[in-house]
C-alpha cells in the first residue's frame, strides 16, 4: 500500500471541504441556462437522487457528475492508490446508486442529462456557453436522455 502524501488530519480537513451540493461546475451550469431563460428548482427531495437542477415544465432534470466521485472514465478520474478496497466499493455503489435513481426517473416519466465535471473543468472541459446551448438543444427535444462529458479531440490536441 502506497503511503499518503499528507497526514491524516490534513487529508479528513480535505474530504471535509468537498461539498456535496451547489458545487462550482453545478452553479456554473444553473446560472448559464438561467442567463437562456430556463427556470428550475435546485435539489428536489421528493425525486428519487434529489437532481441538482429540475424542470418541471420540460419534465427534465440534470445531474451534475463529479468525474471521480461518480467513477467517469476520463482524464479526471484515476482509482486511489490508498485505501483502495475502500474507495472501488464507494464509487461503485455510488455508480449503482446513479443507475437505481436514472430508472426510477424514467419510470417517473423524467428525461434525464448527466453533465459530467470534465465537460466544464480540465483539458477537454468546453465553453460553458456551448454546455448550456447543448442541454437548451435537449430540453426542447423530446430524447429522453442526455450524456455531456468533455470534447476528448480537445484533450488530445
Amino acid at each position: 500500500m502506497a503511503a499518503d502524501t499528507v497526514t491524516p488530519d490534513v487529508r479528513r480537513r480535505m474530504m471535509a471541504g468537498i461539498r456535496g451540493k451547489d458545487t462550482k461546475p453545478e452553479k456554473a451550469i444553473r446560472s448559464a441556462l438561467h442567463r437562456l431563460g430556463f427556470r428550475f428548482r435546485v435539489h428536489r427531495k421528493d425525486l428519487p437522487g434529489k437532481p441538482d437542477l429540475v424542470l418541471p415544465k420540460h419534465k427534465a432534470v440534470i445531474f451534475v457528475h463529479g468525474c471521480f466521485w461518480h467513477g467517469h472514465d476520463c482524464h479526471l478520474f484515476k482509482w486511489p492508490k490508498t485505501r483502495s478496497e475502500f474507495w472501488r466499493q464507494k464509487i461503485s455503489s455510488n455508480v449503482a446508486r446513479d443507475h437505481k435513481h436514472i430508472l426510477a426517473l424514467a419510470d417517473g416519466e423524467w428525461r434525464v442529462a448527466t453533465i459530467w465535471e470534465c465537460a466544464l473543468k480540465g483539458r477537454s472541459r468546453l465553453p460553458i456557453e456551448a454546455v448550456a446551448d447543448s442541454c437548451a438543444v435537449w430540453l426542447e427535444s423530446d430524447e429522453s436522455e442526455m450524456r455531456l462529458s468533455g470534447d476528448e479531440t480537445r484533450a488530445a490536441a
